[in-house]
Formats: structure tokens, C-alpha cells, sequence
């Protein structure tokens, strides 16, 4: 088979123009040979394009590349604002955020998802009706509704707390995040600070310098790598941020890739480095849910996809009935706690997809 993994390295440089070739003349005809074959080059072609794109032969994120779960939020954030009908939030600046030749590539990885997932397919073309009904499946969907509702929860509670006189904004895990650039209104109120991997913030610079997108005078880029530098020093580093003065801290999507001990310790740095009456607002997983063998097939495949790329989830997360007591011994009070119920009679009424069952929204205010 080398002469085939040859020829697929020799297309990198046109991205998957062969590949595609090659899918669609093995999808001529629609048999179980014709349809193996198909699946067989699909399958190779994901295994030697994503260790070249997005590998490091370790467990973690490489520490020269863009995470890729950053990239995926931006992906569904802009799918959402372009292609749903029931808006639930509106970023209109993400689809451009994303570069063409990264979009491609997580479609790619999504039809991979779904193959595995749906057994017996027998027309895998990756064509943009084809995308659609990928995203457009049931597990998807419920990823997007917990992506974008969390957001919508975020912005609404900031949108409160500057009323009552928040000046700061600190985004943890910021990733491809456009608040800076669609938020005039409450840019004008903030300073604020986009905290995330040295690699993300790098190739979101570069991403944001081919726009030619106005850099705001009051956004102010913080790198730093949770799992090996203290969110104290890294904040306090920047002769912008005043620890004195009330903040509001939105921490999305980045406590399932954190050991329980990582969580604690990020919480208890925001409590020592933002002053009394500030904001954290974050989501979490139902450790009495979120059980690997107890989760659906779709759900259990997705976490070995997010493990082949190399940003495994590592479990992280609470027990909602135990929440409040868990954050006041780190210095917090917990002043809601959105239970999947409650995110969907908030954001979701009326939608047939919902959200999953182990996902919460948590807002808590330092003592």
C-alpha cells in the first residue's frame, strides 16, 4: 500500500484534490466493493492528513500549532449565524476568522465522524449538501446548541455586569473568539484581555493581520499554557490589568481538557487575582453523567477523534449537587447554576435537537 500513501503525500500541497478524485471515482458505483474501497482511501487519507496537519506524536497539543477544538468552535459559531434559522447568537465575524483551507479540513474530520458513525452509507462525497447533512445530524447539532448557548450565556451576563460597573473583561480559552470586533458597544466600557495558548493567540494574529481587521486600543493579548503557568503571574504581567479593579472572567469549553487538579487551581488563581464582587462565568461536565462507558457511540467516537488529534479530554468537571460548596472553599459564591433543563427553556424552546444531558453553565461571584 505505499504506492498509495506516497501519492496522497505527493496531493498535500493541493489539499484533497486527489482525495476527492479518488472518492469520487470509487463512488461510481454504488456496491459494497466499490463503497470499501471508498471508505478504505477515506480512512488512510485521515490517518496520514491529520498526523501532518495537526500531530504531535504525544498526548498533548502540539506547542506550535493552533488547537484544533479552537478552530471547530469558530467552525460551528458561523455555521450557526449562517445556516440556522432560529438564532441564538449572532457572530457574524466567524466564518471569516476561519481560514478556507481550515474550514475544509474540519469538514473533514466531521464526514470522518459520521462515517464511523453511520454504518452503511453508501454516498460519502464530501459535497456541500453532503457537509450540511453531517452538521445537520443529531449529535452535531446538540455540540452546536451547547457551543453557542454558552456563549449567548456569557455575553448576557456580561452585558449585566458592566451595568453595574465591571470594567474589566478576561477570556480564558479565547480561542478564535470575536467579541473585540463585533462588541463596539461594550468595547468602549472594557479593557480586555484574550488568554489562551501561545499558538492559538499566535495564529490568530496572523489570521486577523491577512483581514486587515482595526486592532482595538483596549484588546490586549495574554499567552499562557493553563497546565504549566500560573494565571496570577501571567495576568498581573501585563501593565493593563489592574487587580484592583472588578472584573468579569468567561472561561468556555476548556475544563473538560483540565485534570480535576488544573480546574481547582485556575479557579483559586481568578479568586486571588480578581477583587471581591468579580465575575466568573464557565461551563462544566456532570461528572455523574459524563462517564466514558456510559456515554452514546457518537459521543465515545468524537472523544477518540479529539484524543487522534492530539487535545484528549481528560474528565474534568463537577458535581452539580456539590457545586456551591466546591466553590466557596476556593473563595467564590455560586449565584446560578444552569442545569441542561435550564439551557434549553432558555435558548433552546422550541428546538427538536436540545443539548446534551451532561453539560452545565455556572455563574459565581468572588467573595
Amino acid at each position: 500500500m505505499n504506492w498509495i500513501e506516497d501519492t496522497v503525500d505527493d496531493a498535500y500541497t493541493n489539499r484533497i484534490e486527489f482525495i476527492s478524485e479518488c472518492l469520487l471515482f470509487c463512488s461510481a458505483k454504488h456496491n459494497p466493493i466499490s463503497f470499501f474501497i471508498n471508505f478504505f482511501l477515506n480512512m488512510l487519507f485521515y490517518r496520514r492528513y491529520i498526523q501532518k496537519r495537526w500531530l504531535d506524536e504525544g498526548d498533548n497539543m502540539k506547542d506550535s500549532q493552533v488547537s484544533f477544538t479552537a478552530l471547530l468552535v469558530g467552525y460551528m459559531r458561523a455555521y450557526h449565524t449562517m445556516h440556522d434559522t432560529q438564532k441564538i447568537f449572532n457572530d457574524f465575524l466567524a466564518y471569516d476568522l476561519i481560514p478556507k483551507e481550515k474550514r475544509e479540513l474540519i469538514e473533514q474530520h466531521l464526514i470522518e465522524h459520521y462515517l464511523s458513525c453511520e454504518k452503511g452509507l453508501d454516498n460519502p462525497e464530501p459535497t456541500e449538501s453532503f457537509v450540511d447533512k453531517v452538521i445537520t445530524s443529531t449529535f452535531l447539532m446538540q455540540a452546536i446548541n451547547g457551543f453557542i448557548s454558552r456563549a449567548r450565556y456569557a455575553e448576557d451576563n456580561l452585558e449585566k455586569a458592566v451595568k453595574q460597573g465591571v470594567k474589566q473583561y478576561v477570556i480564558l480559552g479565547a480561542g478564535m473568539d470575536t467579541f473585540a470586533f463585533r462588541r463596539s458597544d461594550l468595547m468602549e466600557k472594557l479593557e480586555v484581555f484574550e488568554v489562551d495558548h501561545p499558538a492559538t493567540q499566535k495564529f490568530k494574529l496572523r489570521r486577523l493581520a491577512e483581514l486587515g481587521w482595526q486592532h482595538p486600543a483596549k484588546l490586549h493579548f495574554i499567552p499562557i499554557d493553563f497546565t504549566k503557568e500560573s494565571l496570577v503571574s501571567a495576568l498581573t504581567s501585563s501593565p493593563f490589568y489592574d487587580p484592583t479593579v472588578k472584573s468579569f472572567i468567561s472561561w468556555l469549553g476548556v475544563t473538560l481538557y483540565l485534570t480535576q487538579e488544573d480546574i481547582l487551581a485556575t479557579l483559586r488563581s481568578i479568586s486571588e487575582v480578581a477583587p471581591a464582587g468579580s465575575i466568573v462565568v464557565f461551563n462544566y461536565a456532570d461528572t455523574t453523567v459524563f462517564i466514558p462507558e456510559k456515554l452514546s457511540p457518537q459521543m465515545q467516537d468524537f472523544l477518540k477523534l479529539l484524543r487522534t488529534i492530539g487535545e484528549p479530554v481528560k474528565m474534568g468537571g463537577f458535581n452539580p449537587t456539590r457545586l456551591a460548596e466546591d466553590l466557596k472553599s476556593l473563595g467564590f459564591h455560586l449565584h446560578e447554576n444552569v442545569s441542561p433543563k435550564d439551557i434549553e427553556r432558555y435558548y433552546l424552546k422550541g428546538r427538536k435537537d436540545g443539548c446534551s444531558d451532561y453539560g452545565y453553565f455556572a455563574c459565581a461571584v468572588v467573595e
